[in-house]
């Protein structure tokens, strides 16, 4: 029997708005994924070592502060770091789709913007996850 997918959601910085996080990490777990949600006010170095020590598929970051050009590209600089090449990050909130374009050509997966269904980014986990993470 396989292992479920599983995905680590985070808040990343001073931004406390998590209620679309949580009707995410919702969502992935009523797909049948395990969702790790580290809660609000997480520094990228948190978010990475979390992420290590569950051992996790995916790392999905909500964030709405603007901050998306300074925390992704800290995050995927770590990732690269600590050897997690085979780890999706991906994401989603206020991002405009230029930027969007920019951080998909850091390595960052898929951004969703607001009211993406829920359904389309757990399709998305699982689908990336089945290609780069078979088990």
């Amino acid at each position: 029997m396989k292992r479920p997918i599983r995905v680590l959601v985070a808040k990343v910085g001073l931004d406390g708005h998590d209620r679309g996080a949580k009707i995410i990490a919702t969502a992935l777990r009523n797909e049948g994924m395990e969702v790790i949600y580290t809660g609000l006010r997480q520094t990228p170095e948190m978010v990475v070592n979390a992420a290590l020590q569950e051992d996790v598929d995916a790392i999905g970051i909500s964030i709405l502060s603007g901050a998306h050009m300074t925390v992704f590209p800290k995050i995927i600089a770590l990732m690269k770091e600590k050897g997690m090449n085979d780890v999706l990050l991906t994401g989603g909130g206020i991002i405009p789709d230029e930027d969007m374009q920019e951080l998909n050509q850091m390595g960052v997966g898929k951004l969703f913007a607001p009211g993406t269904p829920t359904t389309d980014i757990a399709q998305y986990i699982g689908e990336w996850v089945g290609i780069n993470r078979p088990f």
